[in-house]
């Protein structure tokens, strides 16, 4: 009985432990994220793109693509500026779990378990911005495709580092019906290959 009580303790202490790391991190990224639109522009594009898609006349089909070039623009600005903005937290608390489920005081005792959240937002702000440049010469409908894998996988990472890996798959597969594994296999090789090598999957 005296074990069971000490057991229910221990799990308590950590839950406790583990909402306040969150609280935290959710804070701690919400401060840098609030100064900016990103949020809503992310869904202008991803409306826009599936409206775009859907026209059927190639007239105001191409009329939507070059309305959502704008907010592309503004979007690989502010994301930019959010990123480098960042850099500047501190190491230790920048880091985030690898491991599937949040684990408190995990980026202190053991650093090899996670990784960087301020090279993470770099990787993403560079993906964004060489989609939305096109240098890659994508079709309108493949650089859509593209732009919306990067966008996807940057707010995977934002819900890894608040939450946990789980619980941003989740929400990945509830909102969008996409894996994680989908969203790597989609954005763009120089994406794919620099998050890869930073999460270590």
């Amino acid at each position: 009985m005296e074990f069971l009580t000490l057991v229910t303790c221990v799990a308590i202490a950590i839950y406790i432990l583990k909402l306040s790391e969150e609280r935290r991190r959710i804070a701690l990224l919400g401060s840098h994220l609030g100064q900016y639109q990103i949020e809503k522009l992310m869904e202008t594009l991803t409306d826009g793109y599936l409206r775009a898609l859907g026209e059927k006349e190639p007239e105001r089909r191409e009329q939507v693509w070059n309305q959502l070039a704008s907010s592309e623009l503004k979007l690989c600005e502010q994301f930019t500026r959010f990123a480098a903005g960042f850099s500047k937290v501190d190491e230790v608390d920048a880091r985030a779990s690898k491991l599937p489920i949040a684990v408190p005081f995990v980026a202190k005792l053991f650093p090899g378990l996670t990784f960087d959240m301020r090279k993470a937002l770099a990787i993403h702000a560079q993906g964004i911005l060489q989609t939305a440049e096109n240098s890659a010469q994508r079709t309108p409908k493949d650089k859509a495709f593209t732009m919306s894998a990067e966008l996807f996988l940057m707010q995977h990472s934002c819900h890894w580092f608040c939450k946990s890996k789980a619980v941003a798959s989740a929400r990945m597969l509830v909102r969008h019906k996409t894996s994680q594994e989908q969203l790597v296999a989609s954005v763009s090789p120089e994406t794919r290959a620099a998050y890869l090598a930073l999460t270590g999957r």
